[in-house]
């Protein structure tokens, strides 16, 4: 679904190893293994679990063999075989990201708006970080450090994500969940990021 993507982009490589380690076990129905693979090629991975996961779909290996691969520069793909390098950041410019808070789910409920300019390629988390510069009684947020995926937005306006109650702050472009976390998703100028109080 969606040009490829199975799940999100962090369930990828899960998902690519299990499709073709298993494929037998699928027929006779099919699968698009290119458009897969071309989800994962346009994507810049930055953490490291999400790497680890994906690295053995993208070299046709076990995960326990995956680590004797060579790396150097004999063994590059070449882009006739559909590899390209990630587009260069532009630093000199800035993204003008209109930013929205929402929680009509627990307490008082509030809806608040901000429009925060940040360099060109930064990530979300930069973005939270600027509105709360901008306004910090409204925006305060909190995150937690996951090792293996980044950080975590646990609160936002004091209001902070339970487990025992199922609640959690959702991202969404527009109308669409966000498929990367703060800390490597990277808001397009003009874009509307909003985070929504939830449960699941």
């Amino acid at each position: 679904r969606r040009g490829g993507l199975i799940g999100n982009i962090y369930s990828m490589g899960v998902a690519l190893q299990a499709l073709e380690t298993s494929s037998k076990f699928y027929a006779p129905r099919q699968w698009n293994c290119a458009q897969a693979f071309a989800v994962v090629h346009r994507h810049d991975y930055q953490q490291p679990m999400a790497i680890a996961q994906v690295l053995p779909a993208l070299v046709d290996k076990p995960y326990l063999q995956a680590a004797s691969v060579n790396c150097d520069a004999s063994t590059t793909a070449s882009p006739d075989q559909g590899f390209s390098p990630p587009p260069s950041l532009e630093t000199t410019k800035e993204h003008e990201v209109h930013y929205c808070i929402i929680n009509k789910l627990k307490g008082q409920h509030f809806n608040y708006c901000i429009s925060v300019k940040v360099p060109a390629g930064s990530v979300l988390l930069k973005v939270l970080q600027a509105a709360k510069k901008k306004e910090p009684d409204t925006f305060r947020f909190q995150t937690k450090d996951y090792p293996s995926l980044g950080p975590m937005v646990t609160s936002i306006h004091g209001l902070a994500a339970n487990d025992t109650e199922r609640t959690y702050w959702r991202f969404l472009s527009g109308e669409d969940a966000l498929e990367e976390g703060v800390g490597t998703y990277k808001p397009h100028n003009m874009e509307h990021i909003l985070a929504n109080f939830t449960t699941y």
